[in-house]
């Protein structure tokens, strides 16, 4: 009688095993490393600020107050390979005044790999406010971040002032996340 139940205590056991095996016949710790999320040799770090050069516009600049504009922006990975996922940071800044652009809400952000020279881009999209305006923020300075990093690289904005939603501080407008560009 005390067979039958070790019997299937080691089956079970044997089909718990199983279960964990990813089919590489590789040991264990490379599938604990997996779970917490850990990279391996074959995962690429996250791009890093200082080795990605920015190309900002040619722009489809919102001619007038109320009018919405396009703000292209190119990355080249000037450095190893690494990985782009998510949004980037913008921030407009007029003065000492900031406001941060919002994320594109119906966009899903895809995990990209960026070989040494590879591309990817974004784009900002704004709803130009009018000079003067309480509402508006006069831009003059765009900043802009990678996910993960506190680091910025700080371009000039010449795109006119942004309307707010409710006010300056909330831009009527929204960055797309990354995508590969080129060929």
């Amino acid at each position: 009688m005390r067979a039958l139940p070790l019997a299937a205590t080691a089956l079970l056991a044997a089909l718990a095993l199983t279960a964990c095996d990813d089919g590489a016949g590789g040991d264990t710790k490379s599938s604990s490393k997996a779970s917490t999320g850990a990279t391996d040799s074959t995962d690429s770090a996250a791009c890093a600020i200082d080795q990605i050069g920015f190309q900002v516009g040619p722009a489809n600049a919102a001619p007038a107050a109320g009018d919405t504009g396009n703000v292209p922006v190119t990355l080249t990975n000037r450095g190893a390979k690494c990985t782009l996922k998510g949004f980037p940071g913008i921030d407009l800044y007029a003065g000492n005044v900031s406001a941060t652009v919002g994320m594109e809400t119906s966009a899903t952000p895809e995990k990209l790999s960026l070989a040494k020279n590879d591309t990817a881009s974004f784009t900002i999209t704004y709803v130009r406010g009018a000079a003067g305006d309480a509402k508006s923020l006069d831009a003059k300075t765009v900043k802009i971040s990678l996910p993960g990093a506190t680091a910025t690289q700080n371009f000039p904005w010449s795109y006119g002032p942004v309307v707010g939603k409710s006010g300056a501080g909330d831009p009527n407008a929204s960055v797309s996340p990354f995508q590969h560009a080129g060929d």
